[in-house]
């Protein structure tokens, strides 16, 4: 199966192909998506070849290292006017009359840029650091702490450009204690890798060299467009209000995905091929609450989980091949969740499990095993939060499992199949095309209450008499056109 960017909706669209995903059809999608120049603000460049540091930064003249700008004070910025942060301290102009300011991009150029730190750069409006058209910045790691509004944008990261300790985290977002929160940053149309090569590397190996891909602390993060590749946990993100969207986590030992923080989505990503190399229970997508007590004795509020593509192994003789839980959030409670238009095909019973759920909506999903063994079959669960407190007032519906188990007080569960026989259901379940065929009993099975206007592809709903149950809803038209 193929797997591309829908350039009129910006969602994924999957056809038949001789692989999977063609990931990096996407990836290509994402850097040009990337190309787009700012239109106000001055534009500065950077070349670790070719650049001087007594240049002027301009086109013809670059500067020669980036982490240079920052050592020198050649960015106007804001930082605190004492430390250690508490709330209510002033910011106060840094570097003021610095050529760099907001507003501004740093186009950087091919080459190797070492390690980049930012730390203490509060920016009024954002400085964008971005790979020019054409080139391949390459960075050992990334870190800003304690900083905002920054984008950073087409960059490559991975241990093997360069020399110099081996990071465990190859972008770090980080809230200090003593220097402050980090918040607002975007990182877009970024590659990062632990190695370019897997494939001869033993479970100890994953162990002691895969770098996690994204970590980031704060509120107000995007994360859009990157791809990650052979890493131990892909994305995590804590803050409140972050989104994070079309990203590629291609091979991993972790979570693919991880959201701790309030009123965060996570829409239209796709992850797989989970390496099972010790002992975390790893899941394409986790939570857990944190409160006063600890894990599991607080809330997460206002999640969305949409049109993502979750998927245990593509070959079934993947090295180090486990089974992977797909949606896992076993430590709620969980409020006001919701999940819909996701495909989740996983060697588990864990398809889509909430422990602890209180209003959660679960609507148009395609949740599948890819055989007939243990662990499985892949379900839909909503059950009690693991101190026995029960699940209330959720709704279940409009989807296509292979199991359903859903308890709890006012729970509302309708409009949902049980799939025995993928391929009665689906175009190509062995190579995991979850199209719907022309005869599935899932078309206009479905309810219009609850059920979103489009499905996984950006079709709207419905196409016939009625919606159709799971991620995709059935179409004899061509893409972009209803039928």
């Amino acid at each position: 199966m193929k797997t591309e960017l829908s350039p009129a909706t910006g969602n994924f669209s999957m056809q038949p192909s001789g692989r999977l995903f063609r990931t990096c059809l996407l990836a290509f999608a994402m850097t040009a998506l990337g190309s787009v120049t700012s239109l106000h603000g001055a534009e500065f460049y950077v070349d670790p070849v070719q650049g001087r540091s007594e240049n002027d930064g301009s086109k013809e003249r670059p500067w020669k290292s980036l982490q240079e700008l920052f050592d020198r004070g050649l960015i106007e910025s804001q930082t605190w006017e004492s430390l250690p942060y508490r709330e209510g301290v002033k910011l106060v102009p840094r570097n003021p009359g610095a050529p760099v300011k907001p507003g501004d991009t740093i186009y950087l150029r091919t080459g190797d840029f070492g390690e980049l730190r930012i730390q203490g750069y509060y920016n009024p409006s954002a400085i964008t650091i971005a790979a020019e058209p054409g080139h391949t910045p390459r960075f050992r790691r990334i870190h800003i702490q304690s900083g905002c509004h920054w984008i950073l944008r087409g960059l490559h990261v991975s241990p093997e450009y360069g020399e110099g300790e081996r990071p465990r985290v190859l972008i770090r977002l980080e809230s200090h204690g003593w220097r402050g929160p980090v918040h607002d940053i975007v990182v877009e149309n970024c590659h990062l890798q632990s190695a370019a090569d897997t494939s001869r590397w033993t479970a100890d190996d994953w162990n002691n060299l895969s770098c996690d891909g994204i970590l980031a602390d704060g509120p107000r993060i995007t994360l859009r467009g990157n791809y990650l590749k052979n890493v131990n946990f892909g994305i995590s993100v804590s803050g409140v209000h972050c989104l994070v969207e079309r990203n590629v986590v291609e091979n991993f030992a972790g979570d693919g995905l991880r959201g701790l923080g309030d009123h965060t989505v996570f829409q239209y990503n796709i992850v797989k091929n989970c390496y099972d190399v010790n002992a975390n229970h790893d899941d394409g997508f986790q939570s857990w609450s944190v409160g006063p007590g600890g894990v599991g004795t607080g809330v997460v509020k206002g999640v969305v989980l949409r049109g993502n593509i979750i998927i245990n192994y593509e070959d079934p003789q993947q090295p180090h091949r486990g089974t992977l839980q797909g949606i896992g959030c076993f430590d709620g409670m969980y409020e006001d969740w919701l999940i819909e238009n996701n495909v989740v095909v996983v060697d588990h019973y864990h398809g889509i499990t909430l422990g602890g759920a209180v209003r959660c909506k679960i609507v148009n999903n395609t949740v599948i095993d890819p055989n007939a063994y243990r662990p499985g079959p892949a379900a839909i669960r909503i059950g009690n939060h693991k101190n026995g407190t029960p699940s209330r007032d959720c709704v279940v519906r409009n989807n296509l499992a292979s199991a359903l188990d859903v308890r709890g007080e006012n729970m509302t569960v309708d409009h949902n199949l049980v799939v025995e026989r993928p391929e009665d259901f689906f175009l190509n379940p062995n190579r995991y095309d979850m199209r719907l065929r022309p005869d599935c009993p899932a078309i206009d099975a479905g309810t219009a209450e609850l059920a979103p206007s489009i499905d996984i592809l950006g079709v709207h709903r419905p196409q016939g008499k009625g919606i159709d149950l799971g991620a995709y809803e059935y179409r004899t038209a061509e893409p972009g056109q209803d039928r």
